[in-house]
C-alpha cells in the first residue's frame, strides 16, 4: 500500500482497530522509517486524544449486549470479542459524531458572520445612495487632478451629516487609525469618527443635523488607534467647503 492508501486508516491504526493484514502492512512501512506516515500516525494520535477527551462517557444499556450479540446469531454468554467489537465501533461513531458537531457549529459560525458583514455592506451602501439622492445635498472635492496624494468627494448635508469618499489613502500603519475632523470657519476642529481603509480606499459617514453654513474644512489625519481629542499630525485631507 502507498502512503496516499494509507493514510486511510492512521485514525483506525491508532485506535487499534485495524485487521491483522493492514496492520502488519502499516508496521512493515513504519520499520522503513517513512516520515510521511510517522508523521500522518503522530498526528492520528492527537486527534483521537481530543476527541476522546470532548466525548462524553456513556454507559450502554445492559440489553444493548444480547441485542448485538442477536444479531450475529450469538445467544450464549462467553463472546467477549463481539461485545468488544460492539464497543469500538460505538467509540469511534461517538468521536465521528462529536467531530462532525464541532464541524458544523465553525462552519454555522462563519455563515452567520458573512451574512452580518454582507447586510452591514448593504445597509452602508442604501444610506449612502440616500444621502447622495437627497436635493440639499452638497459636494465638495479634494486632490483633484492629482494622482498621488489622497482624493475623493465630501459630501455634508444640513439634516444628515456629512459624508466622505476617499481613494489613494496612505497605509495607516500599526497602531494608527484614521480619524475625520469637522472644523468650523474660524474654529477649532471637532472629532468626527474614526475609521479604517480597504485597501486604499474608504467610505466614512458622520450622522446627524449639522450646520453647513458655518462649515469651514473637513480633514482627515492619522492618529492613535483609539482617536485624540485634537489633531496630532498633519492633515492628509482638507476639503474646503464653499
Amino acid at each position: 500500500m502507498t502512503c496516499q492508501e494509507l493514510s486511510e486508516v492512521y485514525e483506525l491504526y491508532t485506535l487499534g482497530a485495524l485487521e491483522a493484514e493492514e496492520k502488519t502492512e502499516m508496521e512493515a512501512h513504519l520499520a522503513r522509517s517513512c516520515e510521511v506516515c510517522t508523521k500522518g500516525i503522530a498526528n492520528a494520535l492527537v486527534l483521537n486524544a481530543s476527541l476522546l477527551s470532548i466525548v462524553p462517557e456513556i454507559a450502554p444499556p445492559s440489553r444493548l449486549k444480547r441485542r448485538v450479540m442477536a444479531t450475529v446469531g450469538v445467544e450464549k454468554p462467553g463472546w467477549g470479542w463481539v461485545w468488544a467489537l460492539a464497543s469500538g465501533c460505538l467509540l469511534i461513531l461517538a468521536m465521528w459524531l462529536g467531530y462532525q458537531e464541532r464541524d458544523r457549529a465553525t462552519q454555522l459560525e462563519m455563515a452567520r458572520k458573512q451574512v452580518l458583514d454582507v447586510q452591514a455592506e448593504r445597509d452602508k451602501l442604501n444610506q449612502a445612495l440616500a444621502f447622495l439622492s437627497e436635493p440639499d445635498t452638497q459636494p465638495a472635492s479634494f486632490g483633484k487632478g492629482q494622482t498621488a496624494p489622497p482624493r475623493g468627494y465630501v459630501f455634508v448635508h444640513p439634516r444628515l451629516g456629512v459624508m466622505l469618499i476617499a481613494q489613494n489613502l496612505p497605509p495607516a500603519g500599526a497602531g494608527k487609525i484614521y480619524q475625520m475632523w469637522v472644523i468650523p470657519k474660524g474654529g477649532a476642529p471637532r472629532p468626527a469618527g474614526l475609521f479604517q481603509a480597504e485597501g486604499n480606499r474608504a467610505v466614512h459617514m458622520l450622522n446627524g443635523p449639522i450646520d453647513v453654513a458655518t462649515l469651514g474644512v473637513i480633514a482627515v489625519t492619522l492618529e492613535p488607534e483609539a482617536g485624540s481629542a485634537a489633531p496630532t499630525t498633519t492633515p492628509i485631507i482638507a476639503a474646503p467647503l464653499s
